[in-house]
Order: C-alpha cells, then sequence, then structure tokens
C-alpha cells in the first residue's frame, strides 16, 4: 500500500510540476515539442565512436533544467526503472567489437567499450530531453502541439488518455489490494497463487470502469477528437528559442567544439 500510495503521489506530482510557471514553461508547446525531437534526432545521428562530440549535447538539458527550475536529480529520480534498460542495451559491445580505437598510456580502448558508453550517453540524453517537455508542458498543451505537426489524433488521443486514466487504474488496484488484505491480514503481499485471478479482476474492473468513462464522453459531446485549449500564443520569445536551441544542435554536430576549446586551452 506505500509503493502504491507512493506512485500515485509522484505521478500527480509530474502535473504539479508541469503547471510551474517558469520561463521554460511558459514558451509554447509546439516550439519545445519541435526542439526536443530535433535534439533527440541529432544526439542519435553521432558516430558510435563520437564521444567527444556527443559530450557537448549535455548542456542543453542542464541549462534547460536551470532555467525551468527544476532539480537534475528529480529526473533521475523519476526515471529509475528505465535507466537501467537503457543502460544495459549496449552492455554487449565490448564482446562484439574488439577493434583498437584509443590508447591512453598502456590502457587500449576497443570500439565495443567506446560505443558502449556513447550509446548510454544517447538513451540518457534523450531521456533527459524527454521528461523536460513532459515536466514543462502540461498534456493538453501537449497533446495540442502534436495535433499542430499532423500526428493523427489517434495517436494523440491514446496519449492523453493513458496519462489521464493511469491515476484511475491506480485507484482500482489500491481498491483491490485493500480489499485482498483485509481477506487476508496476516499475509505480507499477494500470494502468487491469486496472482493470475487479481490480474484478471483488473482487467475486468478497467473494462468496466473504461465503458463508463467512454459513455460519459459520448454524453458530453466527444466525436473522436479532444478541443484541447489553454495553448499560449507563440510569441518571439518561443520562436528565438527555437533558433537559437536548434542552430546550437547544428553547430554541435557539425563543429568539433569540444576539439576547438580544448585546443584554446592548450595554447
Amino acid at each position: 500500500m506505500d509503493n502504491l500510495s507512493k506512485a500515485q503521489s509522484e505521478f500527480l506530482e509530474m502535473d504539479e510540476i508541469a503547471a510551474e510557471k517558469s520561463f521554460l514553461h511558459q514558451l509554447h508547446p509546439l516550439c519545445k515539442l519541435l526542439v526536443t525531437l530535433t535534439y533527440i534526432f541529432v544526439v542519435v545521428s553521432f558516430h558510435k565512436y563520437d564521444i567527444t562530440g556527443l559530450t557537448i549535447m549535455i548542456l542543453y538539458p542542464i541549462l534547460m533544467f536551470q532555467a525551468a527550475q527544476i532539480p537534475v536529480h528529480l529526473c533521475f529520480y523519476k526515471l529509475r526503472m528505465v535507466l537501467p534498460f537503457v543502460c544495459a542495451v549496449g552492455l554487449v559491445n565490448p564482446f562484439l567489437d574488439h577493434v583498437p580505437v584509443i590508447q591512453i598510456g598502456h590502457i587500449i580502448v576497443t570500439g565495443g567499450f567506446l560505443s558502449m558508453l556513447t550509446l548510454m550517453m544517447k538513451g540518457c540524453f534523450a531521456l533527459m530531453a524527454s521528461f523536460l517537455l513532459v515536466a514543462t508542458t502540461p498534456v493538453d498543451s501537449l497533446c495540442a502541439a502534436m495535433r499542430m505537426i499532423h500526428i493523427p489524433d489517434m495517436l494523440a488521443s491514446l496519449f492523453l488518455l493513458t496519462h489521464r486514466y493511469i491515476g484511475v487504474m491506480l485507484e482500482e488496484v489500491s481498491v483491490m489490494i485493500q480489499a485482498y488484505s483485509l481477506r487476508a491480514p496476516n499475509q505480507k503481499g499477494i500470494h502468487i497463487s491469486a496472482w493470475g485471478s487479481f490480474l484478471g479482476q483488473l482487467l475486468l474492473r478497467s473494462m468496466d470502469r473504461a465503458q463508463e468513462l467512454y459513455y460519459s464522453m459520448l454524453l458530453r459531446g466527444f466525436r473522436g477528437e479532444f478541443l484541447y485549449s489553454d495553448v499560449p500564443a507563440c510569441h518571439m520569445d518561443s520562436v528565438l528559442y527555437t533558433l537559437i536551441s536548434i542552430g546550437f544542435f547544428v553547430c554541435a554536430r557539425f563543429i568539433r567544439i569540444t576539439q576547438w576549446i580544448g585546443n584554446i586551452f592548450v595554447r
């Protein structure tokens, strides 16, 4: 029960964070969506051995977290369940690629180890940018921005409904766990023999609740597309944010900024 209540509070906390009034929160959602997509595309496009060029891309999420007044550690805490899987993707690379790439003294760094680090950095940077977008943009505004770039309405509606009714499903799970605990007061957790029936009951209760919610939507005029509101106007600061951010991404991709900075300090 404690873990479930903690999950519910963390889920609601994201909506509270997205409703703040910092500089980044007040930018147009379409601009933030385009910048995030461009950032992820540029990060993924780096060569698998180009770890020095990729390192400069950390500046964008770090600076934007400061502008949004969101602690960086909050991002890693919220994504603690996803980050291990992202980092585990490249663990097999050192066993597949044994080609020497860099030699530091007597230590030889293989291409597999270097590509593993690069792949982990790409995954972490992409997750940080995605979290920054969700943490600074309400879901309704984000879905409206998705429709502006002609993402299919079905996908936008699915994203919106999934986000809205995760809390409903957590409430159903909470009720079922409480009922189970009252019937087995001395038992810790749910016995493995009851897992199948528990999941089956959760599925049936979720389907019934979803049907009731759908009927309620139809009675309120839903005809397959939501009318998104509360989207701020696109002012000059949003345009400048988009141009400067995308310009920085392009420069970081095609200009060896880290090497240029290193040459300055060496001289």
